[in-house]
């Protein structure tokens, strides 16, 4: 007692909200009226009625929903293919702290919504072999073997664990059910921590991983429908008010996602 005081002052602004009455492009949307970038976001990135979702970068502050802006869309696409086997969407995280926590969230939203819930599934592919062979409420899959026997809708992994995935022997299964169009998503959280030499070993993999899934097209040709769409999230990037720090942003994310 004593230590802190208030009264306290926030001088952050609010984020803007999107109109009540704005369309949303999703079937699996959120209960609540979105932000406005995550309205963008959610066009962007929808692949509602043969839409080719857009690459994106989502810059916005600490606490603005920035997860969100790709999960809904994700999660509204993997509903829709939701009879189609393999893995849809790739979640990359910087450290094992965060794709834990993502984890749990992304649980959450599968466990509460009954259209989901047995419909799509996700799976947390770290060190280790597992402890958990359904989704719970607060969990997802994590036991490799059977990720392996029945690869999740949505993955969630860090970089160095998807340079094995598409390495060792063991792991083929997991990709046995992907074409060259199954992989839709892929998502670098955090895209401010892939700079120096641990970016270019994430650009050399982000290829790999393209090659390896058929996902690759020739240098300059237009995203074709089904291609692979990149997305990167960081609250520490932001531009949007120097036109010329933009165009570096994405020319960073440019050298990274090799799009």
């Amino acid at each position: 007692e004593g230590l802190l005081k208030g009264p306290y002052l926030d001088v952050r602004l609010p984020f803007r909200k999107a109109a009540e009455d704005e369309e949303i492009p999703l079937e699996i949307r959120p209960a609540f009226t979105p932000y406005t970038h995550q309205l963008v976001s959610f066009r962007r990135l929808s692949s509602a009625e043969g839409r080719q979702p857009r690459h994106t970068l989502v810059t916005t502050g600490t606490g603005s929903g920035k997860t969100e802006c790709f999960l809904y869309p994700v999660l509204d696409h993997c509903w829709r293919h939701r009879h189609e086997r393999g893995v849809k969407a790739i979640l990359l995280y910087p450290m094992n702290a965060l794709a834990n926590d993502q984890a749990r969230r992304l649980a959450q939203m599968l466990h509460g919504d009954e259209r989901l819930k047995g419909q799509v599934s996700a799976g947390l592919y770290l060190g280790g072999q597992g402890t958990h062979g359904a989704t719970g409420p607060d969990h997802l899959i994590d036991k490799r073997d059977v990720l392996r026997a029945s690869p999740p809708d949505i993955l969630l992994t860090n970089y160095r664990m998807l340079d094995f995935l598409l390495l060792r022997p063991e792991d083929q299964p997991l990709w046995a059910h992907n074409g060259p169009d199954t992989l839709r998503y892929l998502v670098l959280d955090e895209l401010h921590t892939y700079d120096g030499a641990q970016g270019s070993d994430v650009a050399c993999l982000v290829r790999r991983l393209k090659e390896r899934l058929k996902g690759m097209r020739p240098e300059g040709a237009p995203q074709r429908p089904g291609g692979l769409t990149c997305v990167g999230t960081s609250a520490t990037l932001g531009a949007k008010s120097d036109p010329e720090a933009a165009r570096g942003l994405v020319a960073f994310a440019s050298q990274v996602f090799g799009e």
